[in-house]
């Protein structure tokens, strides 16, 4: 309302890591011992997607197998549009962060000292680093969150839901955020770190928990920063179909531990579809799967053969979800369905995390590395969140302490309102029924005009940015005129050569092209 007083404004730490998850904490512990706050909209003990990993971390730790193998792996996943140089670089870089998180304490799962990695889906060899069997993600952050709260150079900032950078002449220089009193805040700091997660709850069936909102994605574009790849939405095609929001995962390693993909009848279906069957790419695996649905056969992962009995010891976390649905995987088939699960797009960071804003950087699933391409490769996730937060770490420069005066408060108090949730609750189903597993041009245009609509009937700060990353991710989707990867157009249902390459706007750009496209 007019009249409202400005927001607050607290001089934060030299460098401000926005985002508790894997990327975010590691980071912060890795620039230890300089002055660092980590940001969140709860406690860091809860919410971050990072917690809901379950296949591990992707590494090649086995004689057997290389970094040059991996990352070959990560190319042909990626469908033409991976970054090679990335790809190699990250590769060779997973021990170390690996051994890194040994010496933080994560117990991933060895014999006689060694480890014992796993194979997921389009991985040519056994080398998921995982903690019992599904536990990976909860193990690692339980450890980190015990390192950063014991850690003096880490300031934490808990209950505040960012809203916006705040920039000058072309540089960040803080944040505004929503605390939990509904006031706003700014917080200025010298450098910013991105690590705030997807957009996988912009989707009505999603495995993300609700912070994963595309808020990071929004911000840096509404900051005018470049954004990569926002068309590849990979979804996860074994999430189980219990209706859960958010929905549990069937994690990956079932299928790399045999686990078959049936329809009602109990008929094979993937074999049908890729001679990898199972552990074909994620894209293949959620749009057969989503055809099963769609035709009425349904579709079930079936462990029952190859886990059994041992369900509940090496599969903990699946089996609690599924009893809690009243499914017993020990004895009966698992309902699955597609679940949108990462975004391969996101702001656009060199090899060093750096964005085309100065002061801005980005790791983890908010940033689009070139490492992923079209379609990310299983397990892929966890390692890009702590390769690129170390490499953060070792390039942010030295800040400057002094204080900044901060930009000029926003106009009015609807600002600091939370996102509606009958909004919410119509772009979720929009973004499902028009931009998900099959696409085309009159989804994607709808969606458009859906998403503009919703776009302008409210003030609020935070569904603005729900808004820009669905913007986004349409238009992008709207332009590429092909099939790649995990963004499959029904009416372009071919890989064209000519347009294997990564796609970057601005936000500017988007809008512009969606004018003419909606004309």
């Amino acid at each position: 309302m007019a009249g409202a007083p400005p927001p607050l404004v607290t001089q934060a730490p030299p460098i401000l890591i926005v985002g508790g998850g894997l990327a975010g904490l590691f980071c912060a512990l890795k620039l230890a011992p300089r002055r660092v706050a980590v940001l969140t909209p709860g406690s860091i003990d809860e919410g971050a997607a990072s917690f809901w990993a379950q296949g591990g971390v992707a590494a090649a730790v086995l004689d057997t197998d290389s970094p040059e193998r991996h990352a070959e792996d990560t190319l042909k996943a990626g469908a033409g549009i991976v970054d090679a140089r990335i790809a190699l670089g990250v590769a060779r870089e997973a021990r170390a962060r690996i051994d890194d998180l040994l010496a933080y304490g994560v117990p991933f799962d060895r014999v006689d000292g060694e480890l014992t990695p796993s194979r997921e889906a389009a991985h040519s060899e056994r080398r998921i680093v995982r903690v019992k069997g599904d536990t990976a993600g909860r193990a690692i952050m339980e450890t980190l969150v015990a390192r950063v709260r014991e850690a003096p150079s880490i300031e934490l900032m808990e209950g505040y839901c960012a809203q916006e950078l705040l920039t000058r002449e072309g540089r960040a220089i803080g944040l505004r955020a929503r605390g939990r009193d509904g006031l706003l805040r700014d917080f200025l700091s010298s450098e910013i770190v991105l690590a705030t997660g997807g957009i996988g709850h912009l989707y009505r069936v999603t495995t993300n928990p609700v912070e994963a909102r595309g808020v990071g994605l929004a911000m840096a574009a509404r900051a005018g920063a470049l954004i990569a790849d926002a068309e590849f939405v990979q979804f996860h095609p074994t999430a189980i179909d219990i209706g859960v929001d958010p929905a549990p995962l069937a994690t990956e390693s079932l299928r790399g531990e045999g686990a078959i993909i049936v329809d009602r009848s109990g008929h094979r279906f993937m074999a049908d579809i890729d001679p990898a069957a199972e552990l074909a790419p994620r894209d293949i695996v959620a749009r057969g799967v989503f055809a099963s649905i769609a035709a009425g056969r349904g579709a079930f992962l079936d462990a029952r053969a190859t886990v059994g009995a041992e369900f509940p010891a090496r599969f903990p976390t699946v089996h609690a979800s599924c009893r809690a649905g009243g499914v017993d995987p020990v004895t009966a088939p698992i309902p699955i369905a597609p679940a949108a699960h990462y975004h391969m797009g996101g702001v656009a960071a060199d090899a060093c995390g750096r964005t085309s804003l100065a002061g801005l950087w980005a790791a983890g699933e908010v940033a689009a590395t070139g490492l992923h391409g079209a379609n990310r490769l299983a397990s892929n996730s966890l390692l890009e969140a702590v390769v690129f937060a170390a490499r953060i770490a070792e390039h942010i420069p030295a800040t400057r302490e002094e204080a900044q005066s901060p930009p000029a408060p926003p106009a009015g108090g609807e600002t600091a309102a939370a996102a509606p949730l009958d909004l919410v609750e119509e772009l979720r189903d929009t973004m499902a029924r028009d931009v998900g597993v099959i696409r085309d041009r009159a989804g994607l245009t709808r969606a458009l005009a859906a998403i503009l609509r919703l776009e302008a009937a409210t003030a609020s700060a935070e569904f603005r940015n729900m808004t820009t990353a669905a913007l986004l991710a349409t238009s992008a989707a709207l332009a590429r005129r092909e099939s790649r990867g995990a963004h499959f157009r029904a009416d372009f249902p071919q890989a064209d050569a000519a347009l294997a390459q990564r796609s970057y706007m601005t936000l500017a750009q988007a809008r512009e092209f969606v004018e003419e496209a909606l004309k």
